[in-house]
């Protein structure tokens, strides 16, 4: 090393390590610091500072074989990152993204006051599968393929452009633009263009498995923007990599499944039907109208992310603790923390346009600075059934205030449905809240 050379400081190298990152997406860890270093000939920077440096942005995957640290008392609580360059304004300018710690991770608050009723936005998914009964629907053809919205007998109604007298894709389109925006992912999940996708769809049915349901969508998502561009895919990544995670092995280690998902011989089995799906199709003629779909491979960092076992393991993590009650992966949807007194209640109320679109209402007046809640569980049940349901989550202990004060009365107060959640325990009943 020469004498003229320096360690930048970490808000220095980070601007320029993000900006290589954003103008050179497909690029892996070793060659973005190859393009650092040769831009900047008097910085030292080390392969291990710059991948820490991505990681915590959200833009590169962990290495597989780090797996997370136990905190203090041998509790594993998931990761989650912040995601680089997201607009919130698009959806709202009512909230902010704060980042607490690693234990809590990120969250949103309230940047003025929030009245209550007040709509705070309203937002489409990033994927959608479908809870079942919609999903069956769609494959009878009495649903939208894209937003879910039960098909009248519009003039509008468009079917799968691939449908075939000889190969059928049963789904259908409200209109022309749920047909164009479902490109982005339909092509690969359709029995005509990617046949190898049904028996993973099916795999996925049989068990009910709405994890598995979503983590497919969004496999077929990050390969066709590889299709569409660099600039694409290292959006939809981003969005990605920065969800809130925590492994299967890790979930199951903490005895956090509760018997609520498959086994790991199941989850071998999925992985199976998953790569064949994406990956590697089971004969000639299903490898040839894949590889019309995929010409442009992901980058070994992505692929690995998504389609070793490690990787798809984390995936089904991933989607378990993000997901809405009804399948949806939603953006800015998945950074609200929870509270068994909400102040944030999720519906699905444009039933007759666009079904998968929710809409965030306020529950009570939110003051400025105020973190947003929804609730992940039926708020009726008993601190003790609240608190053992939670676990799925992985963060521990619920310790919100109603917990708290409930943990303080007796049992037979701890046994009692409040009558002021009543309300919500009809919203979530009826699907239209987080549970």
């Amino acid at each position: 090393m020469s004498t003229g050379q320096i360690s930048p400081s970490e808000e220095d190298l980070t601007s320029v390590v993000l900006s290589l990152k954003t103008a050179h997406p497909t690029l892996g860890i070793s060659k973005i610091l190859a393009l650092l270093l040769s831009e900047n000939p008097t910085w030292t920077v080390s392969e291990k500072r710059l991948r820490r440096i991505l990681a915590a942005a959200g833009l590169v995957q962990q290495p597989p074989a780090q797996k997370p640290k136990p905190a203090a008392g041998g509790h594993v609580y998931p990761s989650s990152a912040l995601i680089e360059g997201l607009d919130i304004a698009k959806w709202t300018q009512a909230v902010s993204v704060v980042y607490f710690d690693k234990q809590k991770g990120k969250g949103l608050v309230a940047k003025a006051p929030i009245a209550e009723g007040q709509v705070v936005w309203k937002e489409d998914p990033f994927v959608l599968g479908p809870e079942w009964d919609i999903y069956d629907l769609q494959a009878a053809s009495r649903a939208c393929g894209y937003c879910s919205t039960p098909l009248t007998d519009s003039p509008l109604i468009l079917p799968c452009s691939s449908t075939r007298s000889s190969t059928l894709c049963p789904v259908r389109f409200c209109n022309r633009l749920c047909l164009k925006r479902s490109e982005r992912t339909h092509p690969l999940l359709c029995a005509a263009q990617n046949p190898a996708s049904a028996p993973l769809l099916a795999f996925a049915r049989q068990h009910a498995w709405m994890a598995l349901h979503a983590l497919t969508h969004c496999a077929a998502r990050l390969l066709l923007a590889a299709q569409a561009g660099d600039a694409v895919l290292a959006e939809d990544w981003r969005v990605y990599s920065a969800l809130a995670e925590l492994g299967m092995e890790e979930r199951a280690q903490g005895s956090w499944l509760r018997g609520a998902e498959p086994d790991r011989e199941t989850w071998e089995a999925a992985h199976k039907v998953f790569v064949r799906a994406f990956v590697a199709p089971p004969d000639a003629a299903a490898q040839k109208k894949l590889a019309r779909l995929v010409k442009r491979p992901l980058p070994k960092e992505i692929s690995d992310a998504l389609f070793s076992l490690d990787g798809f393991l984390h995936g089904l993590g991933r989607m378990g603790l993000n997901l809405e009650a009804h399948g949806g992966l939603y953006i800015l949807h998945s950074h609200m923390n929870h509270s068994c007194r909400p102040n944030i209640s999720v519906r699905h109320l444009e039933q007759r346009t666009a079904l998968s679109r929710i809409t965030l209402v306020a529950q009570r007046d939110i003051a400025a600075g105020e973190e947003l809640f929804v609730t992940y569980v039926n708020p009726s049940l008993s601190v003790r059934e609240r608190r053992s349901q939670l676990g799925a989550w992985g963060f521990g202990q619920c310790q919100c205030e109603r917990c708290l004060e409930e943990e303080k009365d007796t049992g037979a107060q701890e046994e009692a449905a409040l009558p002021e959640m009543d309300d919500l325990e009809k919203e979530l009943k009826a699907g239209l809240g987080v549970m």
